[in-house]
């Protein structure tokens, strides 16, 4: 032991030899030292290093350098140092020259395993492991060491998920927004394709990124929850799609015609006409008459007394009858349709006559038959008339009109027959429709 004394008042420090000062037994031959050592090789001991001459300057100031076993002290000028007896070297303190960490074996030095001999202070949750003349304590996966403890290490913080990241003690995991699903790498989130994946959509489905639509065919509309598919009433929506009536159908709609029509087109009704069909049941006696809708069987021989048939729509009042003096002189059977509810004044019949007498002037005129002056008489000129339809009439319903020309010719006037006439009977149908 030394004593070492600063000014007046004396400090005593106790520096005990290391172990290592002791010479080694002649058998050794390790040739390294601890820290403050030297190998001899002349006397093959550790030596101690005077660290006081070797290293330039080991105190600073007014510090004087003191050496001592395996090291130096930096002490005030005034210190001294007084000797103490050293220590007796017991027999059981074993020389060791092997390193810190190691331990002879044989004639080297074996690392020490202090995991292995539990001479560690690793926490219980810290792995042990060892390394070449020390140990070092790990923490799990997912963890760090600060200090002595293990903290999780927040693995959300390094971004390491593409969408969304959950961190959990020692770990983390990702997941990603609806429509996507997690890539194989467990990090990246690819898109879902949920039309190959049974998407709700009732009729048509398009995938698109993280989501999908789904589309409706044509004559139907989406509904409110965006999978199902409703029937487009188009019926509701315009009175002008079919001329008569529409006919919704599931996913689109069809136009139908009355008794009587047939459809032209997609819309619109067309008259059949029975006549030429063949579609009618009138007997040979008879003369078909197609009207708007429908047909009419008339008689061939439709010439009433006093008149006589001359041809099939033609019959004359013989003037040798007393009954025929105030008759028109011929009468000419013609038949007509119109449609309902048309647009007045209309035309609708022109009136021709087919002989004139030469300087005669002649007039027309409604005979019989209009009794509620739905038609009138525009004359033309000296041999032609036009029938106007003066009222918009609705069918069905009949007009049997006499138009009358009365033919006056001065020139004949010394024979005391100076005036006659003809009419046209005009048979008409107002048809159940506008068209």
């Amino acid at each position: 032991m030394q004593g070492v004394c600063v000014s007046v008042l004396c400090v005593c420090m106790l520096l005990l030899h290391s172990a290592t000062s002791q010479p080694p037994q002649e058998s050794d031959t390790y040739t390294e030292c601890t820290d403050g050592y030297h190998w001899d090789p002349h006397t093959e001991h550790c030596k101690d290093i005077n660290e006081c001459e070797t290293i330039p300057d080991a105190c600073k100031g007014e510090m004087k350098c003191f050496n001592h076993y395996g090291g130096y002290l930096c002490l005030p000028r005034s210190a001294s140092v007084i000797p103490a007896p050293e220590p007796p070297i017991t027999p059981t303190e074993a020389f060791n020259p092997c390193p810190l960490g190691y331990e002879p074996q044989g004639d080297s030095c074996v690392d020490v395993d202090e995991c292995q001999r539990d001479e560690h202070d690793c926490q219980p949750s810290q792995q042990c492991i060892n390394t070449l003349g020390a140990f070092t304590c790990q923490c799990p996966d997912g963890y760090r060491k600060v200090g002595t403890e293990c903290i999780d290490i927040d693995e959300c913080r390094y971004r390491y998920c593409q969408h969304r990241c959950v961190n959990v003690p020692g770990s983390f995991s990702c997941q990603c927004e609806p429509g996507f699903q997690l890539a194989g790498n467990n990090r990246s989130c690819i898109d879902v394709n949920e039309c190959d994946m049974g998407a709700p959509c009732s009729q048509r489905c398009y995938n698109t990124y993280g989501t999908f639509l789904c589309r409706c065919d044509h004559g139907y509309e989406l509904g409110p929850d965006g999978f199902a598919c409703n029937d487009v009433d188009e019926c509701s929506y315009s009175s002008y799609l079919c001329q008569h009536q529409c006919v919704n159908e599931p996913g689109k709609f069809s136009c139908v015609c009355p008794e009587g029509y047939r459809l032209q087109g997609t819309r619109l009704c067309q008259d059949v006409n029975e006549c030429e069909t063949g579609e009618h049941q009138c007997t040979d006696t008879q003369t078909c008459v197609n009207l708007h809708g429908r047909y009419q069987c008339v008689d061939s021989n439709r010439c009433q007394e006093p008149y006589v048939q001359v041809s099939e729509n033609r019959c004359v009042c013989p003037a040798t009858k007393p009954a025929c003096r105030d008759l028109p002189f011929s009468i000419v059977h013609r038949y007509m349709s119109i449609t309902s509810e048309r647009s007045v004044p209309s035309d609708i019949f022109q009136i021709q006559a087919t002989s004139v007498s030469p300087g005669a002037y002649n007039t027309f005129r409604i005979r019989s038959g209009d009794d509620n002056g739905d038609f009138y008489i525009r004359q033309i000129n000296n041999i032609s008339a036009m029938l106007v339809l003066a009222r918009a009439v609705s069918g069905p319903r009949e007009y049997t009109l006499d138009l009358e020309m009365v033919s006056v010719n001065p020139l004949l006037s010394y024979q005391g027959s100076y005036q006659s006439s003809s009419a046209l009977r005009l048979s008409i149908y107002i048809g159940p429709y506008t068209f």
